[in-house]
């Protein structure tokens, strides 16, 4: 990826043109200047970040990250420089100001214990880059890194200008000692040869990391994408905490720090409950933005369970564990009784003392459940009503009825046949699961019930598994892993069969479909149901619009009179990506204001008592000025019930579901 400039776009592009050609290759694209640039120029933004892994997932340090030659010598050092990176059995990804002879690179040193290997290397290096004429940092100083290095690039007699200036000015020594003067050794201050190794032991897997919770949070190298304001540019979701706080240790690199400081056990002594590490980590919203957002592929929500899990495990935790956590358990009881429920939450004096019990904030109203969650419906009237209307097979009744075990033995027979054919070879409708969450269930049955007439609409023979299955998200969130195991082995009795015979499942929460395509494989890594089912897992829009899924002769309805401000909820834009669904917005037509950032509530976060204030400054920092903004027929969009709870708590506006919107227009 190369950039070129001219005094004028037309001597740019004559500039870009030549390169091309000279570089004799039928393999290019020239983008002018514009969004699609903008966009390259981001991977070079994010550089520093991407660059922290090889091309084969290792982990790769600074430490030779910005050597520099004359132009005219580049191509030579970087053969050069690659021969000797093989030599030393080490790999990283070159690239910087090229124009200017500087290079940028992280290698995959082998330092989780010594640092000899960094610093053999880097003597060869600096050989190296004297040969040619170079520097050892060609932009951003010396510092402990190279000092020790100093006297291969300058003679023996600058070396010594250099220490009597410093004697001139500091006599005693007491500035920066052992940097450029007396240096310190290349390896003598590392920091990652002193952390202790933290193996994944019964809390998350760390798969992607081998196992290692150490080599993960080491993942942040420092770049501060976190601190930037992404948000305004449409470019990210994070990190809303730093962006509605500023205070550095609100920000995913400050955070990862303090977690590298109690891996080293230096400056944070108490390992898992130190209280620097809850301190850090209170107003984490467990968004996940970071983990996609974060060109180092941090994940601030999974090191945050991961150190609840092992601060509580075997001991008495806050109550909001037991209330928030555990709110699909008694969200099964509410649904016996759920306008009793209602009745005795609308007196003050009661609601008031159910939020103190919950460790909730007193200015936080609790959401109305259902009269009638979806699954009773569906069990009463639902499923009766779609067989009489021809909407629902037969087959699919059988299915749903068969129960786990029968459920396998009847999609297998549909997975031999091709899932389209019945074993009569007549053609039949592509057979689709709809797994309704525990919220969407007893809170916002309206949202399976739209997305179950938009499918039948569709075309699709839609499954409704007859057993619950809740994903174990707040479980996840609040660190009660073990719990969160149990949830989703249930979870994958009921839909594995499904997709390990390539039934597709459409997930309507966006938190719980993110939870089956990402915590379920690692908190399951050996499980091919797990995998199966991450595979087999779809949002709505992913659906309606994927070319192996999508049906083949339907539209989506006209929506041309739809203008609507849209909040991607955090999990959908960190998971599954939002791409999908704008698309098939814009495909029917629809005017839409797409947010960046998060809605503030984020799940269990924002009803607990002390993160009221940052909830509602987050919510402040995009999302509720855009709402004060839109037009009084605008319609407020989201497919997450936190994002509409939120809005409704702090400005009484009704969020709806993409479900929603489409199956009202049919």
């Amino acid at each position: 990826m190369i950039e070129v400039g001219g005094s004028t776009p037309e001597e740019a592009m004559e500039a870009a043109l030549a390169i091309v050609r000279d570089g004799a290759t039928d393999s290019s694209k020239i983008y002018p200047a514009g969004p699609d640039a903008t966009k390259m120029w981001q991977i070079r933004a994010d550089g520093a970040g991407l660059a922290g892994r090889t091309a084969s997932g290792e982990q790769a340090w600074p430490g030779w990250e910005d050597s520099a030659v004359p132009p005219d010598q580049l191509g030579k050092y970087l053969r050069d420089l690659e021969a000797l990176m093989a030599q030393h059995n080490v790999d990283g990804m070159p690239y910087g100001h090229f124009g200017d002879g500087c290079v940028h690179l992280r290698i995959d040193m082998p330092i989780d214990t010594s640092g000899t290997p960094l610093r053999e290397f880097m003597t060869d290096a600096a050989h190296l880059v004297a040969k040619y004429g170079g520097s050892l940092s060609g932009e951003h100083g010396d510092g402990r890194a190279r000092s020790e290095l100093l006297p291969i690039m300058y003679s023996e007699d600058a070396m010594k200008a250099f220490g009597q200036f410093k004697n001139l000015f500091d006599p005693k020594n007491l500035l920066n000692p052992g940097v450029l003067v007396n240096p310190d050794a290349v390896d003598a201050h590392l920091r990652r040869p002193a952390a202790v190794e933290i193996k994944a032991s019964s809390g998350f897997s760390f798969e992607h990391d081998e196992g290692s919770f150490t080599k993960s949070i080491h993942r942040c190298v420092g770049v501060g994408k976190c601190r930037a304001d992404n948000m305004s540019a449409g470019a990210g979701f994070m990190c809303p905490s730093y962006q509605a706080t500023k205070d550095e240790k609100d920000s995913t690199r400050g955070r990862a720090r303090v977690l590298q400081e109690m891996a080293n056990g230096t400056l944070v002594t108490g390992g898992w409950k130190s209280p620097e590490v809850h301190e850090a980590l209170d107003l984490c919203l467990s968004c996940k933005a970071c983990s996609s957002d974060c060109p180092a592929g941090v994940d601030m929500a999974q090191f945050k369970s991961e150190v609840l899990y092992h601060s509580y495990k075997g001991k008495l935790r806050p109550r909001t564990h037991y209330i928030l956590g555990w709110l699909p358990r008694w969200l099964r009881l509410i649904k016996k009784m759920p306008k009793l429920s209602n009745f005795a939450l609308g007196f003050k004096p009661v609601a008031a003392m159910a939020a103190w019990v919950g460790g909730m904030d007193q200015r936080r109203s609790f959401p109305q459940f259902a009269d009638q969650s979806f699954s009773a419906w569906w069990k009463r009237e639902g499923k009766a009503a779609a067989l009489s209307a021809g909407t629902l097979c037969e087959g699919s009744a059988a299915l749903s009825d068969a129960g786990a075990a029968g459920v396998a033995g009847a999609a297998g027979v549909a997975g031999a046949a091709g899932l389209n054919d019945d074993s009569a070879g007549t053609q039949r409708k592509p057979r689709v699961v709809l797994w309704t969450d525990s919220f969407s269930d007893a809170l916002a049955p309206v949202v399976p019930q739209s997305a179950l007439k938009v499918l039948t609409t569709a075309g699709y023979d839609v499954v409704i598994p007859e057993d619950e299955a809740c994903c174990g998200l707040t479980w996840i969130t609040t660190g009660q892993l073990d719990g969160a195991r149990k949830q989703l082995e249930h979870l994958m009795s009921v839909l594995g069969p499904f997709a390990v015979n390539g039934i597709p499942i459409v997930g309507l929460e966006p938190s719980c479909t993110a939870v089956l395509r990402s915590d379920l494989g690692d908190l399951f890594p050996n499980d091919p149901r797990a995998k199966a089912i991450a595979a087999a897992t779809h949002t709505m829009a992913e659906l309606l619009t994927s070319p192996e899924t999508k049906p083949a002769e339907w539209t989506v309805p006209d929506l041309s009179d739809v203008t609507a401000v849209v909040q991607p909820h955090c999990h959908h834009h960190s998971v599954m990506g939002y791409k999908a669904d704008e698309a098939l917005l814009k495909q029917a037509g629809a005017n839409i204001q797409v947010m960046s950032g998060c809605c503030g509530l984020a799940g269990n976060f924002g009803m607990e008592k002390g993160h009221y204030e940052t909830s509602v400054a987050v919510a402040e920092n995009m999302l509720l000025p855009a709402l004060r903004e839109a037009g009084e027929d605008d319609i407020f969009m989201t497919d997450g019930f936190s994002c509409r709870t939120q809005v409704s708590d702090l400005m009484d506006i009704d969020g709806k579901s993409l479900s929603e919107i489409i199956a009202a227009r049919l």
